[in-house]
């Protein structure tokens, strides 16, 4: 029996595929996106939308799409209108138009056959079952650009011309388009071009304070309150935007670093955790990037993983790294080297990828740094204790 029961309260609030009732920092372009889709809970069967969001991997594309769904079709059912939302990974189905449909298809008619059917035949198909059952379909493609590379302008062409042969009827099938950039839709031809690019909705990446702010929030749902110190939102937050400002990445790392704490029954989430969960994602620190290191920056950086290992903080100053050094230095009967070399031998471990350094605030260039490890600084306290006892000098 564990001495400390799971850090977790609902680790599922860390799944990729939830879908949180609140976006921080999207809340503008949910806002854009549900008055683009406004006609729909007024007059649907006036007009079809064509929408596309733009943005780097882990700026919020997919669940903004997904929230806009749930909240669109609770807001036409209070109305009495008939909206389905369909999600759909065009990379899952290999860029396939004919895979999307008979997937769309199959949603709404599962005994339907999903062969003798080509991708034309299809679409007109799901029409006419809209027509029948007197609904509206919003279809959100997700990874669209892996269905403009296998099949160019010819499948959007039909996408989103279908209609047009449909006067005087319903438009039952509205788009949205979800792409890492425009670039993507460079390729297609121009008519096809201009059929999607009207509404485009581009999603920044994430600052590190808005990160946190993201981190916090599923931090309140997924784990145990107390559970979670500041420190540890902190640094994930440093990694996942050191990461590009990867939100999807922080969320899982912080899955990753609840589930280190759970199996060292600890009673909390230490930033250590954070840092042995990163470094089983991503193996930045090797063997060889330990050993090309001088014989100063591996004792400065030995220094630096015991702050951490005593401590169990989330970020070291300058001049603690410093007077670690020192005391590393007097066990080796070496004379430690000056504040410049130290702060040489920082900006060098910086670029490595071992170490993160950060300038919160005004002041002296020493006394304001501060530095984070991404890695697991107590494997790398052994690693680097191995190297210097074998004479890595």
């Amino acid at each position: 029996m564990s001495r400390y029961q799971s850090v977790f309260k609902d680790e599922t609030k860390l799944d990729i595929n939830y879908i949180p009732h609140r976006l921080p920092h999207r809340d503008k372009e949910l806002r854009l996106l549900m008055e683009f889709f406004s006609f729909m809970l007024q007059f649907p069967e006036k007009m079809a939308q064509r929408v596309l969001i733009t943005g780097d991997i882990g700026t919020g594309k997919t669940v903004l799409a997904q929230r806009f769904g749930a909240e669109i079709t609770r807001e036409a059912s209070k109305r009495s209108i008939s909206i389905r939302y369909v999600h759909v990974n065009c990379r899952e189905y290999r860029g396939s138009l004919l895979l999307i449909l008979q997937h769309i298809v199959s949603d709404f008619h599962p005994n339907f056959p999903k062969r003798g059917y080509s991708a034309e035949e299809l679409l007109r198909n799901l029409i006419q079952m809209l027509d029948e059952e007197k609904a509206y379909v919003i279809l959100t493609l997700d990874e669209f650009d892996s269905l403009i590379e296998r099949e160019g302008s010819d499948a959007v062409y039909k996408l989103t011309r279908m209609q047009e042969g449909r006067q005087n009827k319903p438009q039952r099938l509205s788009l949205i388009c979800i792409l890492r950039s425009l670039g993507s839709i460079a390729h297609l031809d121009e008519s096809t071009r201009s059929t999607l690019q009207s509404n485009i909705i581009n999603l920044k990446k994430y600052s590190k304070e808005q990160l946190t702010d993201i981190l916090n929030d599923r931090v309140a749902v997924a784990f145990k309150p107390s559970t979670v110190p500041e420190d540890t939102v902190d640094l994930t937050a440093e990694i996942a935007y050191s990461e590009n400002g990867n939100a999807r990445f922080g969320i899982e790392l912080l899955w990753r670093a609840g589930k280190y704490s759970d199996a060292e029954d600890l009673s909390s989430v230490a930033p250590e955790c954070v840092r042995q969960a990163f470094s089983s994602i991503i193996a930045i620190v090797r063997k060889s990037d330990l050993a090309s290191l001088n014989f100063h920056a591996k004792l400065f950086l030995l220094g630096m993983t015991r702050i951490f290992k005593e401590s169990q903080k989330a970020n070291a100053s300058l001049v603690e790294a410093e007077k670690a050094y020192a005391i590393v230095c007097e066990e080796f009967s070496v004379r430690p080297n000056s504040h410049t070399q130290l702060w040489k031998y920082l900006q060098d471990l910086s670029t490595t990828g071992i170490l993160k350094t950060e300038v919160p605030g005004t002041g002296s260039r020493g006394r304001s740094t501060l530095i984070y490890f991404q890695v697991s600084t107590e494997e790398l306290g052994n690693e680097l204790k191995t190297v210097l006892e074998k004479g890595g000098a």
